[in-house]
Order: structure tokens, then sequence, then C-alpha cells
């Protein structure tokens, strides 16, 4: 056995042959690891003399694109978190502006303190993964609805904890946690009938996809998200390409 014939058992998983259907990118990967190990342990104990199986790569998963919504539902989004006058609605307009308007991720804006936001030079400090430090600009509707927040809900909500830095309160006064940031973005989707079409990146993945589209760079684009990688955040171009693809389609004459 050699070579080849590892490659075409791997083919043949992906094909799939009567009565077996095809199996996945990930499953066949899997099965892979296992013929691999299988012919590892025959070369290591003498029962062959060189392994086939080391030179085959295993099948790429397809690249799962990120899930974004349009400019019209992100609006129908913020609008839904603040329908009532309570200081939870300008908290949670707050933090919905603030996600789409920095791309934050959900830990870096519950990690925000008062400090880490500049209201009036509009930008935001956001810590991401490993604790690296990056400055974002924020918009002004993310300015307005953070300014909002503080003058009409923070001092009312913080009279209830026990003193916190923390820029987003629950309403016992501590520090917002991820879990009820969901709970928030959740109730908001529902609110806006929106339901599953939102998850907690969604309005990352619509902040950078919105940008792109608006022709902003990718290395801008990628500073902006605090990719270690440009690579990472060019799956967001992928995005827009469909886009083009989906108007070209329904616009060109010639295109079906």
């Amino acid at each position: 056995m050699g070579e080849p014939d590892i490659t075409d058992f791997l083919a043949s998983l992906r094909e799939g042959e009567p009565p077996h259907p095809p199996l996945s990118a990930s499953s066949a990967a899997r099965t892979l690891v296992a013929v691999r190990g299988l012919h590892k342990f025959l070369a290591l104990e003498g029962g062959t003399l060189t392994d086939p199986a080391w030179g085959v790569a295993p099948p790429q998963a397809p690249k799962r694109l990120p899930k974004a919504i349009s400019i019209d539902e992100v609006e129908r989004l913020l609008a839904a978190a603040s329908v009532r006058d309570t200081p939870a609605a300008w908290r949670d307009r707050a933090l919905l502006e603030v996600l789409y308007g920095s791309g934050a991720r959900i830990s870096e804006a519950v990690g925000l303190d008062v400090d880490d936001i500049d209201v009036e030079q509009g930008s935001v400090r956001l810590f991401g993964k490993g604790g690296k430090e990056r400055v974002v600009p924020l918009g002004s509707y993310a300015q307005e609805a953070v300014t909002a927040y503080m003058v009409r809900a923070r001092p009312s909500m913080a009279t209830k904890g026990k003193g916190t830095p923390a820029l987003f309160l629950n309403q016992r006064g501590g520090r917002l946690t991820r879990q009820s940031a969901w709970a928030v973005i959740h109730a908001a989707a529902e609110r806006a009938h929106l339901g599953a079409k939102v998850s907690p990146h969604t309005l990352r993945h619509s902040f950078a996809t919105h940008l792109l589209d608006g022709g902003a760079d990718v290395r801008v684009v990628q500073e902006l998200l605090g990719h270690a990688s440009v690579t990472t955040t060019q799956i967001y171009t992928m995005v827009t390409v469909q886009r083009l693809r989906e108007v070209f389609a329904e616009a060109h004459p010639r295109a079906r």
C-alpha cells in the first residue's frame, strides 16, 4: 500500500459509495487521522517499512462566512433596545451602539471601564485577546447613546452596588456579564423580529462587513477588529463578494 491508495481512499470518503453517503470535510479529516495513527503504529512496530499516510493532507473544511445583518436590520435592532424609558433600556442602547460602532467583542465591551471611553474625542480603548490594547474611533450615534446612559441611567444603577469602574452595570450595580449582554441582544432581536439571525457576534460581523462595503481597506478593518493577521479579516471580503454576485444576478440581463 502506498500514498496513492490513501489518497484514493480519502477521495472515496468525500465522494461516497453506495450505500455509504459522502462524508463532510471534517468527518473525512477525522478518519484520515485514524488511518495515520494506524500506519504510524505499524511503522514504529516494524510492520511496514514506510508510512504511506504521512504525506496525505486532510481535506479543508469550507470557511464559514460570518453572519451579518443589513444596515436596516441593525437600525431596527438598535431601536428595539430602547423602547422603554428605564435605566436598563438606556444601558442596552448604549451597549449595542458601542458593539456596532466599534466592532468590539462582547467580552471587550463588558470589560470596559468608564475611563476607557472618551466621548468628547470619540474613541474607545478596547482590550482584546491576550490583553492586547487598541483604540477605536466611536461614531456620533454611539457617543450620544453612551452620554445619555452616563447621565440618565448609570448614576442610579451605581448606587445599588459597592462601587465599580465598569461602564456597563447590571441591576445590582455590578459589572454586566457576557451572559447578561447576550440576553440584552437576544431580547432586542426578538422585539425587532430578527430572532435567530442575531448572535453575540452579529454586530461585530456587521461592523466589518458594512465598512468593507463602504470601501474601507481590509488592513484598516483588521486594525479596528484587533486581528493579528489580515488573513482572518479577509473572510469578510468573501461576504461582500457574495453580495456583489447577488446584485449582479438580480440586475444584469445576461446574468442567468
